[in-house]
């Protein structure tokens, strides 16, 4: 955990890595993470003030039986599961969605597959998708509040992805800042 300080607050930063997730409902903690075909769905109620970020691998196990958070669907249930417990209420659950690049031609489109799933869940789960950066062939490091559920993103390298801005129904949340 990274400190920094903003506005004479200390920042918290924590890193959510590959196959781990993270809730809070700190004012001062921002989620980071890097990701190249892997997803970050980062998930929050702005009213009660609680969100977190989970960071999967692959959008399914196959055949294989597993609880492994490197899967989208075990880490999608426990973030959700989570969000709940520290007082997220079902109902303003909102999602940004960030990741799922291509990030070699050669191969499987693993990022594809992910963001796919990602958004396929999302509208089963009913939980809103307010903002997405998927695709392209450009890795991003992202930084999410989970309190606010602002969030902000650099993109590495390669060819700019295709921002796709969700179209939230009712109420506008603020979009993807880049830095």
């Amino acid at each position: 955990m990274n400190l920094h300080a903003k506005n004479g607050r200390a920042e918290r930063i924590v890193t959510v890595v590959q196959g781990d997730f993270f809730v809070t409902d700190d004012p001062d903690v921002v989620l980071a993470t890097v990701l190249g075909s892997c997803v970050s769905v980062c998930l929050f109620d702005a009213q009660m003030g609680v969100g977190g970020m989970n960071h999967f691998l692959l959008a399914d196990q196959g055949d294989i039986k597993s609880n492994d958070l490197k899967y989208g669907v075990n880490a999608m249930e426990l973030l959700i599961n989570k969000l709940l417990a520290a007082g997220g209420r079902r109902q303003e659950l909102q999602a940004k969605l960030f990741g799922g690049a291509r990030m070699t031609e050669h191969a499987q489109d693993i990022g594809g597959a992910n963001a796919r799933f990602a958004l396929e869940f999302l509208e089963r789960e009913r939980i809103p998708c307010v903002s997405q950066s998927l695709g392209g062939n450009k890795a991003r490091r992202v930084r999410f509040y989970p309190t606010t559920g602002a969030a902000k993103q650099l993109q590495i390298s390669g060819v700019a992805p295709m921002m796709d801005p969700a179209k939230p129904k009712g109420s506008v949340t603020p979009d993807i800042t880049l830095f």
